[in-house]
């Protein structure tokens, strides 16, 4: 589609302009190699040791064979150095194939660069001959992201890190979909603790909304699924994603540290006065239920006064006794 502009008067017409193209998404599924994992053909490595001593215990054979003519001419010996030299041949080849898996390892088996299978199975196992091996760790491993300074949901700059447990799922993506899968995960989920911090605040005044410092289950569980969705593409399975490391950058720590402390004398405060004014109240309602004393208005003001006066004070109440009245 094309866009024109009206020609100024006794010029002739302006060349058509191209819109600017759309917006391609990043990352769109055609530049991503597609492939996933199953199993490559294996069988128990005894029976290929078997078949190797059997087959070199052939050659072996047509050799002492060979020696052990009288009359080596060349319709004897000839079948039989070609039957020795290709059993010794089989027989290395089968060797050759032969591989130890162990316990939290496997091999992912490439056939003149073509994947084939991953093999899982442990212990001595035969793979396919003139097969390439590379062996990857499927056992769980953590890691501790490094201290980022980002800003939370308020603008405050806060240090973060967490600890990200995970394993390998899928070999083939992982051997393939990514350049090195170990690294790749490091930096998605350091990227997805940044997206995080950022959508909460490191503390909040609301006990029902959702900050970094008092809602650690709920974030930990937001991360652990940013994380996974960032790092499925290399075939990595997220067991759990946990804050290891929380607290507001130097420059502002202290600023913080005193706002925190008057919200906590504050609510201190809050809490004394809702004590004393308890108080109060059943003081004046016991007095009165057991006819004590009979107080009017002006001297129930009195008693409340210097009540809240002694229970909400910092410091210790000094007595004053009074030998008149109120009204002296």
């Amino acid at each position: 589609m094309t866009a024109t502009s009206p020609a100024p008067a006794g010029q002739g017409s302006v060349p058509p302009v191209a819109a600017p193209p759309k917006d391609r998404p990043v990352g769109h599924a055609g530049t991503r190699v597609e492939i996933d994992e199953h199993t490559a053909w294996q069988v128990s490595g005894l029976w290929a040791l078997l078949g190797a001593s059997a087959l070199a215990g052939v050659a072996a054979w047509q050799v002492i064979r060979i020696v052990s003519l009288e009359e080596q001419t060349p319709s004897n010996v000839v079948p039989a150095a070609v039957l020795a030299g290709v059993c010794g041949l089989l027989a290395l080849l089968v060797l050759g194939s032969l591989t130890v898996v162990a316990p939290g390892r496997t091999n992912v088996v490439q056939f003149f660069g073509r994947y084939v299978g991953t093999a899982r199975r442990t212990g001595l196992v035969w793979l396919l001959p003139l097969t390439t091996r590379r062996g990857m760790s499927v056992r769980v491993r953590n890691f501790e992201t490094s201290h980022l300074k980002v800003n939370d949901a308020d603008g405050n700059p806060v240090d973060i890190a967490a600890i990200v447990v995970w394993q390998v799922a899928d070999t083939a993506k992982a051997t393939f979909a990514v350049e090195d899968y170990t690294a790749f995960v490091e930096i998605q989920a350091e990227a997805a603790l940044r997206h995080v911090a950022t959508t909460h605040p490191y503390d909040s005044g609301d006990p029902a909304a959702t900050s970094l410092r008092g809602s650690t289950d709920e974030v930990a569980g937001e991360l652990a699924v940013e994380v996974a969705e960032r790092v499925a593409v290399a075939g990595v399975e997220i067991l759990e994603v946990r804050i290891s490391h929380l607290a507001y950058a130097q420059e502002v720590a202290q600023a913080m540290l005193q706002r925190q402390q008057a919200g906590a004398i504050v609510a201190a405060r809050e809490r004394i006065v809702d004590g004393a004014v308890g108080m109060v109240r059943m003081a004046l309602d016991k007095l009165a239920d057991e006819a004590i004393v009979d107080l009017d208005d002006e001297r129930k003001a009195a008693m409340v006064s210097n009540l809240l006066v002694v229970l909400c004070g910092d410091s210790r109440a000094t007595p004053v006794v009074n030998t008149g009245t109120l009204y002296s």
